[in-house]
């Protein structure tokens, strides 16, 4: 059954709570869309929300968090992050304190929200910070993955959630033992299509559309952006020779970066990105992923394409 990744959030809370973890969250009134609020409706002293105020937020998570809690925040990608980037990098990072940002509606597919509320940098907002641990889940059960890992490892995370339901890739009882984390989901050897998010299953879709052409297509989890999983990711580059990433986010600084970053220094192949080089519109999801030729048609036909070069 399709879920939205940003639904694994108050339930998995809910969750580690019953199992004797010490769990706050703070939101910026949006309880209701991150699904804090589910959170809050069973532990209501566990949550706080600080109103339209994401600075003031990331400040009383920061506090919470010296109190021995582990601390989660809630709001949109575009706000929990942008807004109050300062607050994340001098109270959350340069401390080291054990706050998990964890805010929903990432990428393009909020869809009619429109280019205001598309957060196309936030990872690599997240990414270039010390100490900041970055996660994109591919669905609902590896995001309750990734906040449960989250939870349990001492120190700032980022957990990257969409609003789109999203079609199963892992089994429900999917766990990640530690980060850095990637998998390979289909072997292949003609080209590695390495994904995260909301692209995983359509780099999966374009695989089996490519397969019925006679390619070979890997496909890859680049579940955890910061760090990378480098020897898996190396060991795909190397076996296929080619790499194509793609993601729901600006082609600058984000997965893709990464991947050709760690690949120029360890791996040298050549290396697409596809993701987004403008600002959003409104639309619904599919409508958009297809625009901006990131949905599993417009991987196959890049992949062609750099088949050719």
């Amino acid at each position: 059954m399709a879920q939205a990744t940003r639904a694994a959030f108050g339930a998995t809370l809910i969750k580690l709570v019953e199992e004797g973890h010490d769990i706050m969250a703070v939101d910026a009134d949006l309880c209701g869309s991150t699904t804090t609020g589910a959170f809050g409706k069973v532990y209501p002293d566990r949550l706080v929300d600080v109103g339209i105020a994401e600075q003031n937020m990331i400040g009383v998570a920061s506090g919470l968090a010296l109190t021995g809690r582990t601390v989660f925040t809630g709001s949109f990608a575009v706000f929990g992050t942008g807004r109050c980037w300062e607050q994340i990098r001098n109270t959350v990072c340069d401390s080291d304190l054990d706050v998990k940002i964890c805010p929903t509606h990432a990428g393009i597919t909020v869809g009619p929200d429109g280019a205001t509320h598309q957060a196309l940098e936030d990872i690599a907002l997240m990414r270039v910070l010390p100490g900041m641990r970055v996660l994109v889940p591919a669905d609902y059960a590896s995001a309750c993955a990734a906040i449960r890992v989250a939870a349990t490892t001492p120190g700032p995370f980022y957990v990257r959630m969409g609003r789109e339901p999203l079609p199963a890739v892992y089994d429900d009882d999917f766990a990640i033992e530690s980060v850095p984390f990637a998998r390979v989901l289909r072997e292949g050897s003609d080209i590695s299509i390495m994904a995260c998010g909301v692209e995983v299953a359509q780099a999966l879709a374009a695989a089996e559309t490519l397969a019925g052409e006679g390619i070979d297509a890997e496909v890859v989890d680049v579940m955890s952006v910061a760090p990378l999983a480098e020897d898996v990711l190396m060991a795909s580059a190397a076996k296929c020779g080619r790499v194509l990433t793609v993601e729901e986010h600006s082609v600058y600084g984000g997965m893709g970066s990464a991947v050709a970053e760690l690949l120029a220094e360890k791996q040298p192949v050549p290396v697409t990105r596809m993701g987004m080089t403008t600002f959003g519109q409104s639309g619904t999801a599919a409508e958009l992923l297809a625009y901006y030729g990131l949905d599993a048609p417009a991987i196959a036909r890049r992949v062609h394409e750099v088949l050719r070069r």
